[in-house]
């Protein structure tokens, strides 16, 4: 997925030495744009004309693994094998306890900020938490004129506001697939948010930009905090050297759960594959830790292996490091206790949906924060059934 043509030196020689072990098998490296990949998708499967591997995530993949779509994993590959695989990981590419994908590179958010915003604002401590991250938000905006931090609240775009609730302490479903959230902690989290947004201590285009525009603004001198992974670094050295002279990493924000965050980038194999045994041979291959290893020091990303992750690359820094080395080591420390904190479901789209058009109509005052609440259950509930 979208992965030319900065890695297509790696793919190519990943690829014959693939071919080179397993003779009579070809590979046919197909990279789609971000954007198109789920389009494309649904119709191969639907059409069952699917490729033979495919670099999807979790969130993504479950919505097909909900519909059968995929290969069981569980009687193709060993236990032993499986052990490699960081355990927290692996579970998030799983559905009603089958194992749909393997898990491939990782990123955990952190906090990217403007040393000189910060000074500004007198600042001295970088917030950890999101009460922490409101009360800088007053300083910033009150001692330069600035937006702490951009947050997309448009419903397709990123989970990073669904995630939140869950770093506050919030139960986005029960065990039984109700709506967690209509609680006094779910209300606070909502109440957290809509008080940000109505004290314009958040842009008004977080109801219609997505999450690119968080780097947009950053690069541009317009927010002090970047929540984004450490590959993000080489992006804003390259489009804004400025932003970049005065940038540091801190650990991600979290609420008072102490939660954090990882996204993860898996391979699945369709069910429809005429060449399974071939699919599962090559999407091990990709994600062993010599190749996982490889990948993540040239994209700077995390491995999802225990042997890759304990790789020196990520466990010792200089004292003279960049910035982006920093990162690189704050992130891994994350990973330890990192999680996938939306639950994987086949309808996690419609749970963001129903939670950000709910939490929109509350910011803009058509809805009090309860009423927000109350109806984003009810919704969720009786799509649910």
């Amino acid at each position: 997925m979208q992965l030319q043509p900065q890695f297509t030196n790696y793919f190519q020689n990943l690829i014959a030495n693939f071919e080179s072990q397993n003779q009579g098998i070809k590979i046919n490296w197909v990279d789609v744009p971000w954007a198109a990949m789920e389009n494309k998708i649904l119709t191969a499967v639907s059409a069952k004309t699917p490729p033979d591997v495919v670099n999807l995530n979790p969130d993504f993949a479950s919505q097909l693994a909900g519909r059968n779509a995929w290969l069981d994993l569980d009687a193709k590959i060993s236990d032993d094998l499986r052990s490699g695989y960081l355990p927290n990981i692996w579970q998030a590419s799983t559905l009603n306890g089958k194992s749909f994908g393997i898990p491939w590179y990782l990123t955990t958010r952190l906090t990217i900020y403007n040393t000189d915003f910060l000074k500004q604002a007198g600042i001295k401590r970088v917030p950890n938490t999101y009460k922490e991250l409101a009360i800088a938000a007053k300083k910033i905006k009150s001692q330069t004129g600035k937006y702490a931090f951009f947050v997309t609240f448009v419903p397709q775009d990123s989970a990073e506001v669904l995630e939140s609730l869950v770093q506050m302490g919030v139960t986005l479903v029960d065990e039984n697939g109700k709506a967690g959230f209509n609680t006094p902690e779910g209300k606070a989290a909502f109440q957290y948010w809509v008080t940000l947004y109505k004290e314009g201590l958040l842009p008004k285009e977080v109801l219609t930009q997505g999450h690119r525009h968080a780097i947009d603004l950053y690069q541009a001198g317009e927010t002090a905090f970047l929540a984004s992974g450490p590959e993000f670094m080489k992006t804003i050295a390259k489009n804004a050297p400025a932003i970049a002279k005065v940038s540091a990493t801190a650990p991600q924000i979290t609420g008072s759960t102490e939660k954090t965050n990882v996204a993860v980038m898996n391979v699945v194999i369709p069910r429809n594959t005429k060449s399974p045994d071939a699919a599962v041979k090559f999407a091990l291959f990709l994600t062993n830790d010599e190749n996982q290893l490889a990948f993540a020091k040239q994209a700077n990303v995390l491995p999802s292996t225990k042997k890759a992750l304990s790789d020196s690359y990520f466990q010792d820094v200089a004292a003279n490091a960049s910035t982006i080395e920093k990162g690189r080591i704050i992130s891994a420390k994350q990973l330890q206790q990192a999680e996938v904190l939306i639950p994987t479901r086949k309808d996690s789209n419609l749970l963001q949906k129903t939670i950000y058009e709910n939490l929109q109509a509350a910011m803009l005052g058509q809805k009090s924060v309860e009423q927000a609440v109350e109806d984003a259950a009810k919704q969720w509930n009786s799509r649910s059934r």
